[in-house]
């Protein structure tokens, strides 16, 4: 794009189209913005049709749009972040992993250990939370580590072995993306949804680079990151076309250390308000010990949160990492119990 001394002002306006509108006026005002060098964008919901419109607001003459056959109202979009927030679209977006949904009022459960070790690990593992009523099963390939020293993952073969899980259980699986590199990998094992974590949130080239690949993301938050960030982050991953985003509440840093992270709950409602995009918690990572990740899982839930992802391993003692927040097959049956008996996974919080 080439830039003069003139001021351009990039627009991120909502035309509200008439119920009585057809889909034919919607798609006739669709290509008069496109025909006026600006970006639209069709949503046909259940309370409305909309059209989103970003560019450069000097090539735009709001009142011919307005009179255009079908048009009820031209609404601005004022936050920093567009098309993620509930003033773009209304209604709660419903990403589909498999024949998984994110964004209904039935949570959904990801569980796995924190790393692929083995194949009689994923793969016991993979078998077990199924049984235990898991959806989609979690695991690292490649494992980002505050200590070089640390287990780094399998790579590779890590991603092999969830695939095999995956062919032996019917879950679909979601594990983290942390270099560009390692694209066509998780192209040649299919990987279900790519993982983008806390450290890497603000890693834009490689939120890019994934958002392109067209697979469902699941977008952590940053350990210091605040909600604007976090939703500017997603903005990334819409911008570039994918639409499929589940964010992840999976704590901040805070001063406190008797706990790992602080699981921001508040956050976690008001994005709830503020975004159409489905959110989920980390409550694993959030305790950093297993013993609190039960409560955590039931109040984030209860604060409306479209599922949750925990660890899970069947030799915590003897995990090559976070073995310590680590559930066991009975602490994860106890957890579900729980959940059933607050009635949270049959959709009715």
């Amino acid at each position: 794009m080439q830039f003069n001394n003139n001021h351009i002002t990039t627009v991120h306006m909502i035309v509200v189209m008439q119920k009585s509108a057809t889909k034919e006026m919607a798609n006739h005002v669709l290509q008069t913005i496109e025909n006026h060098g600006l970006r639209g964008e069709a949503m046909f919901g259940d309370q409305r049709t909309a059209i989103g419109v970003i560019g450069d607001k000097n090539k735009l003459d709001e009142g011919n749009l307005s009179r255009l056959p079908g048009v009820k109202e031209i609404l601005l979009v004022s936050k920093p972040y567009k098309k993620v927030s509930r003033e773009y679209k209304p209604e709660n977006s419903i990403v589909k992993v498999g024949n998984v949904e994110f964004g209904n009022k039935k949570p959904v459960i990801i569980a796995g250990p924190c790393g692929v070790e083995s194949e009689e690990q994923i793969i016991t593992i993979a078998k077990g939370v199924k049984q235990l009523g898991a959806e989609m099963l979690r695991g690292g390939a490649f494992k980002p580590r505050t200590s070089p020293y640390s287990f780094q993952g399998m790579q590779e073969d890590g991603l092999k072995l969830l695939a095999q899980a995956r062919k032996e259980t019917g879950l679909p699986i979601v594990t983290e993306l942390i270099s560009i590199e390692h694209i066509p990998l998780f192209e040649k094992y299919d990987i279900d949804m790519i993982q983008l974590g806390a450290r890497n949130m603000q890693n834009f080239d490689l939120i890019k680079k994934a958002a392109k690949t067209g697979r469902p993301i699941l977008l952590k938050r940053g350990m210091s990151a605040t909600v604007e960030e976090f939703l500017l982050a997603a903005e990334y991953i819409l911008n570039e076309g994918n639409k499929n985003v589940v964010l992840c509440e999976r704590g901040i840093r805070t001063f406190e250390q008797s706990t790992r992270n602080l699981l921001d709950l508040n956050s976690l409602a008001l994005i709830k308000e503020i975004s159409h995009l489905p959110i989920i918690a980390d409550p694993s990572h959030a305790a950093g010990r297993y013993d609190l990740v039960a409560p955590l899982a039931l109040g984030a839930l209860a604060t409306g949160a479209n599922g949750i992802i925990v660890e899970v391993h069947n030799k915590p003692d003897e995990a090559l990492s976070d073995g310590k927040q680590s559930l066991t097959f009975d602490s994860f049956r106890e957890m579900m119990e729980q959940l059933r008996t607050m009635h949270i996974l049959n959709g009715n919080n």
